[in-house]
């Protein structure tokens, strides 16, 4: 596939926009998330970071974890544990429950880290965590690079 959209040109501050596509994500096994009911977050620089709706993960798979992190553009965000499968992925996913006005459709949605999952699909497409483990964004063939989050990369 050709890719359609390029990290660089994403903008800053980031985008939020709905999205439709198929999302899917498997711990342990078993499937936590399927949904076509999403919000994506662009940003120079970052493949997309995907926000679904806490309801779209199977009863008993999220729950509350320790910490919180603050973005500049979002607010302060609160983690949350992934189980699926008898497996607990510690951290694995982060939410906005108060977020800044500009990206308040995410309240009530959580992203999560693909690299901390068994897998995480877009309309089939297995997803490639952003490099690094800090940054959370899902690379698909439909999205080109490059990306921050490798060594070297801090200062972009």
């Amino acid at each position: 596939m050709t890719a359609r959209e390029r990290a660089p040109d994403y903008p800053r501050p980031p985008r939020l926009e709905p999205s439709a596509r198929r999302l899917r994500v498997v711990l342990g096994g078993q499937t936590i998330v399927e949904t076509t009911q999403a919000w994506r977050v662009l940003e120079t620089w970052h493949p997309p970071s995907w926000y679904i709706p806490a309801a779209a993960f199977a009863p008993g798979t999220l729950r509350p974890a320790a910490g919180r992190s603050l973005c500049e553009w979002k607010g302060e965000a609160r983690y949350h544990d992934l189980l699926g499968g008898g497996l607990v992925a510690a951290r694995a996913a982060w939410s906005y429950p108060a977020p800044a006005p500009a990206f308040a459709p995410i309240a009530g949605h959580v992203a999560l880290y693909a690299g901390r999952v068994d897998a995480c699909f877009i309309d089939g497409d297995r997803v490639v965590p952003q490099p690094g483990g800090f940054y959370g964004g899902w690379i698909t063939p439909d999205v080109e690079g490059p990306f921050k989050g490798a060594p070297g990369t801090e200062g972009w």
